[in-house]
């Protein structure tokens, strides 16, 4: 069993006239939907996003596939909405997060994306970028020929290569993990790393114990270093871990080591302790003052 503590923020940023973030953040599920901004009803696909991803977390246990499946069930609403709507056409959105799932020894935790919204993991004072961005950018750096600080800066660092409401579907990434207690976790869009450098978010989540006081503040310096995104982030705390008995796994289910592994479709046991949570759901959460 895990005891989870959280705290959420969003903001329209400093440039902006529409939030086109949506955020969800309940006990088994912490999401981010970043709807593209310049793309029609970007809004629209990312809370139809987050909708599909509410009702994924009313039923219990989850399973890595679960995830997969919500995606691309997103990516059908999202396409049809567009289909019956001409002021939707070519509407898309990224999307991020974390989940709790079943596994073999209890309760792990399952990373996902589509997209370059992202999944941080801070621990023992450092942070490290669980996800890796689907974007033009991503792509020259893994070829070597752009250094990840240029990539701040290129022309192109707002060009996604794998987003919802596209035909076909997009396939997410997906990593297990085994959850560790004092383990931090930062769910966020875009308008956060793209004003603030990595060594800023460790010092935020470093100095702000409380996740919902490091969640503002994160966002209050995007606003201040520019805000010219939509900011949204999640700050996830990992409290107690409470190891179960070792269940059953389905044939051909791999069990997550002591690192993150990719994961497609992991099946997992039929059932999964109950996920103990501190805060309830933050959504929609209030604009950020700066």
């Amino acid at each position: 069993m895990l005891t989870l503590r959280w705290g959420s923020a969003t903001d329209v940023g400093r440039v902006r006239t529409l939030n086109e973030d949506s955020l969800l953040a309940v006990p088994t599920l912490f999401v981010v939907a970043d709807g593209m901004g310049g793309h029609a009803a970007g809004e629209v696909a990312s809370e139809l996003t987050v909708t599909e991803f509410a009702r994924l977390a009313e039923q219990a246990p989850l399973r890595t596939q679960d995830l997969a499946d919500t995606v691309w069930r997103a990516n059908e609403h999202i396409l049809k909405a567009a289909s019956e709507h001409g002021d939707q056409r070519g509407m898309g959105t990224t999307v991020t997060g974390v989940g709790v799932v079943a596994g073999e020894r209890g309760e792990q935790l399952a990373i996902f994306n589509v997209g370059d919204s992202r999944v941080y993991r801070f621990a023992d004072g450092q942070l490290n970028q669980l996800t890796v961005d689907h974007s033009a950018v991503q792509e020259l750096v893994d070829a070597g020929q752009l250094s990840p600080q240029a990539a701040r800066s290129h022309p192109r660092r707002n060009v996604v290569t794998r987003s919802l409401g596209s035909n076909p579907g997009p396939a997410p990434d997906v990593w297990v993990l085994p959850p560790l207690a004092g383990d931090r976790f930062l769910v966020c869009s875009d308008g956060l790393t793209g004003e603030l450098q990595d060594t800023e978010i460790a010092a935020v989540l470093a100095a702000h114990p409380d996740p919902q006081d490091a969640a503002h503040e994160l966002v209050r310096l995007a606003n201040a270093a520019g805000g010219r995104d939509n900011v949204t982030t999640v700050v996830l705390d990992v409290l107690e871990v409470v190891e179960t008995a070792a269940q059953p796994v389905p044939a051909g289910t791999q069990a997550a080591p002591t690192e993150a592994i990719p994961a497609q479709g992991i099946p997992a046991p039929a059932q999964a302790m109950p996920t103990a949570a501190m805060p309830t759901a933050v959504m929609p959460m209030p604009t950020v003052e700066g």
